[in-house]
């Protein structure tokens, strides 16, 4: 059981950092460098990179275990 959180947290970091690599510089040119650096801009981008990654996670351990590959 510990080996399939660890999986779930592993998937869960993994896609994050895509996440950050593909919108990084939409949303650079879409705030300003400027704007990026005030903690409003910044807490309203990785509250919605988590939310997207732990959705993300989810879609993906359900696919896994209604293809029986997991087994939890």
């Amino acid at each position: 059981m510990v080996t399939i959180w660890i999986l779930i947290l592993a998937l869960f970091l993994v896609i994050t950092f895509f996440y950050w690599k593909l919108t990084r510089g939409f949303v650079e040119r879409t705030y300003g460098k400027k704007m990026l650096k005030q903690w409003g801009a910044r807490t309203y981008y990785w509250h919605t990179a988590l939310l997207v990654s732990g959705g993300i996670t989810v879609m993906i351990v359900y696919l896994l275990k209604w293809a029986k590959v997991l087994t939890f």
